[in-house]
This record gives structure tokens, sequence and C-alpha cells, in this order.
């Protein structure tokens, strides 16, 4: 594999698009350490004791525990692309412009940069107004709160451009490697938490053991259900054009066991964030706030039950949205193709629907393990300083995975040695 880097870094375009996409990294961790003017710091320090500021700090990658420009990180263009993706269904103007080639999506790309920029100031403000209230503001106000929105609003939308520009001048994809570079950018100061727990007594070594090979086997696991598809078989008759004879080959319909990905538990934690949330508006004393935090603490039984079942739900709603059997049957039997023993039409239709069900299913449970793993691995191992999320994980290993493989077919394309021999 060093061999291949090293081949990697001879071509002249591919090493351009590296160099491109490191510097363009480098920018985000140098920003998400420029912090935002009149916030406490200690105040912001106490708050990260909460499971809720603490998640938003998980994801922005320290960026929110300084309050930098860059604490709402990316996630006001991934709700504003989940939106406009929802909208496709019910608008018909957006699904006639998703289907125009090109120019459609430049313009679908266009709403999603607005809409970007009208969420992510809406979460600015409703920040700024729960951190004057919890006083991590030094002088609020009026003029504080709309400094820190814009603030906020801007370091957003340029890591949305930063992102973009990845995609097209560097290498994968630009938004997910900055989610990927918030994640692990945690990484060292959680290996030393767990030093400091081994130096401390709290745990023991082979803590640390079971806790790697765990791991280890929740990434591999990972990585063979992304990679994990369904082959169904497609046969294509034989038809005459002129006087040359065309098909006759069978080819097959790959149907992915996890077509959701980690959307589906993005979804469920928005939701399950509300009621933290809304605790947090409530005073400690109050019934709502009481019964909120008793049936919906982090880590509880009945949190990781409903996070579980929500998942489920999501991930069958969301390939239900990107995935209609019906279209693909239709072209399947519009090129002369079938699948052996099913009828064209409509019969195939049910048939991949059928197949697919099951498929998601299987995705949903595993995306629903995956996202309550952690917990219980927490709790089996003792390890407290590492955060073990699920989410992180199917990130980091599928960015990983999606980056290895357009480098891969960048090498393969100038007949150079690939990852896999």
């Amino acid at each position: 594999m060093l061999n291949t880097f090293q081949q990697a870094f001879k071509v002249s375009d591919l090493r351009s698009k590296l160099l491109f996409t490191l510097m363009m990294l480098l920018i985000f961790r140098v920003g998400a350490h420029v912090p935002v003017p009149g916030i406490n710091a200690e105040a912001m320090q106490q708050l990260m004791t909460g499971q809720l500021f603490g998640f938003f700090d998980i994801i922005s990658g320290g960026a929110f525990k300084r309050f930098s420009i860059f604490s709402m990180i990316i996630t006001p263009y991934i709700n504003a692309s989940i939106i406009m993706q929802l909208l496709q269904v019910v608008i018909p103007r957006l699904e006639q412009l998703s289907k125009e080639g090109e120019e459609g999506r430049k313009v679908i790309a266009q709403y999603v940069r607005y809409g970007t920029v009208v969420l992510g100031f809406i979460q600015a403000i409703g920040m700024s107004v729960a951190l004057g209230r919890s006083g991590a503001i030094i002088d609020p106000g009026f003029v504080s709160y709309m400094t820190i929105a814009i603030s906020l609003t801007a370091g957003t939308a340029f890591l949305m451009w930063i992102g973009e520009m990845i995609t097209e001048k560097g290498i994968g994809n630009g938004i997910s490697l900055i989610i990927f570079a918030g994640i692990v950018s945690r990484l060292p100061s959680q290996i030393a938490g767990i030093g400091q727990e081994l130096s401390g007594g709290i745990i023991g070594y082979f803590n640390i053991l079971l806790f790697i090979v765990l791991a280890l086997a929740i990434i591999a696991a990972i990585i063979a259900v992304n990679e994990g598809q369904r082959r169904l078989p497609i046969q294509y008759a034989k038809r005459v054009v002129g006087r040359k004879l065309y098909g006759g080959q069978s080819t097959f319909l790959p149907l992915k066991v996890n077509a959701a990905g980690v959307i589906p538990i993005i979804f469920a934690m928005s939701l399950m964030m509300f009621p933290a949330t809304i605790a947090s508006w409530m005073p400690q004393t109050s019934k709502i706030n009481i019964l909120l935090n008793q049936y919906f603490n982090f880590g509880s039984f009945a949190y990781n039950l409903c996070y579980a079942l929500l998942i489920i739900f999501f991930t069958y709603f969301y390939v239900a949205i990107i995935f209609n059997p019906m279209d693909v049957a239709e072209n399947v039997k519009k090129y002369g193709g079938f699948v052996p023993g099913i009828r064209p039409g409509r019969p195939t239709a049910e048939y991949i629907d059928k197949v697919l069900s099951r498929l998601t299913l299987a995705g949903g449970v595993f995306l629903a393990l995956i996202a309550v793993m952690p917990n219980f691995v927490i709790h089996l191992t003792g390890v407290t300083s590492m955060w073990f999320g699920g989410t992180a994980l199917l990130i980091v290993v599928g960015v990983a995975l999606d980056t290895m493989k357009q480098i891969e077919s960048h090498l393969l394309l100038r007949s150079y040695e690939g990852f896999v021999k």
C-alpha cells in the first residue's frame, strides 16, 4: 500500500488533487480554533457536561467546545440536502429538475445552498439565545445575538464552499471528508484520556484489549455490510437490429444491504435530541424536565429502544424515497431484460420490492445495533474516554472506503497497481 501511495504522488493531477484536499482540510482545522466574539469560555466548558451540547462538540471535532466560527459544522447543509430530497418526491417541478441531467442538478444544488444559509441562520439564532440563557454570553443582547448568529452562519457557508471545492478539485466527497476530519481529530485527545484512566487505575490492560477487539470486530462488520449486496440476475433477450444481433448476455442488478447509509441514524438522532432540547428550556424542578430526563436519558433502556425503532423506520422510509422498484422494472423491460422465472413489468417490480424489503430490514436492524452498541461496549469494558459512537464509525469507515475507491480508480486509469492486488 505504501508503494501505491508513492505511485499516486508520481501522477501529477492525482498529486494535485490530494494536496488540494489536504490544504482545504487544514484550513478547516485552523478555522475550528477561531472563536466567536463575546463568548464566556468557562461557561462553555461547564455546558460540555450535558449530552445535548456534548453531541454537537463531537460532531464538530471540538469546534463547539471552543465555540469557533465552525461550531455548527456542516449540519445545516446536510439538513437542507435531506429536505430537498424529500421535496423532490412531493413537488413535481423539483422532480422534473432532478431528471434534467447536469443543468437540473445545478439548479437543485443552488436551492440547497440557499436552504443551508436559511437553516444555518435559524439554528445560529436558536443556539445564541440558548447560550445567552445559560450564561455563556458575556453581554447578552440583540447585538451580541446577531453577531454570533452571523459569525456562525458565515462559518457554515464557508465550510460548504470548502466541501464543494474538495468535491470539484480534490479527491473524495468534500462534505463527508469535512465530517470525517472533525471526528478523526478527536482521536488523540481520547487516546490520551484512555492513558489517564489506565494510569489512574480506573481500567486495566484487559479492558483496553477487550475494547480494541470489540472495536475492530464492529469496524469489520460495518465494512462487510457496507460492501454487501444482493445481485439479482438479469437476462437480456436477443434482438436483431439491421443485420446485427444484439443482446443475449446475462448481467445482474445490485441491491445494497445498507442502501440508506447513515441517513436513518441522522434522522433518528435529530428526533431523539428534541426531548433533551425541550428539557434544557424548562426549569430543573419542573415535572416536564424530570419526566423527559427519566425516560429519554441518554443510555437508558427506553432511549435505546426508541432510538433503534426510529432507525429501522427511517431506513424503510429513506429507501422508499431513493429507490423505486417500478421504475427499475420498467427500465429493465424497456431494454429487453427480465429476471429469470419472473414475468417483466409489475411482477418484476413486486419481486424486486420483496427482495429489497428483506434487505432493508437487515440493513435497518444492523444500523440500529451499531447505533446502540457503543453504550454496551462502554458498560462492558469500562472505557469512557473513547467516544465510540456508531454514527461516527459508520461515517469514518464509509468515507475511508469511498476515498480509497476513488484513488484506486485514478490509479487504474493510468495502469498503476491498485490497493487490491
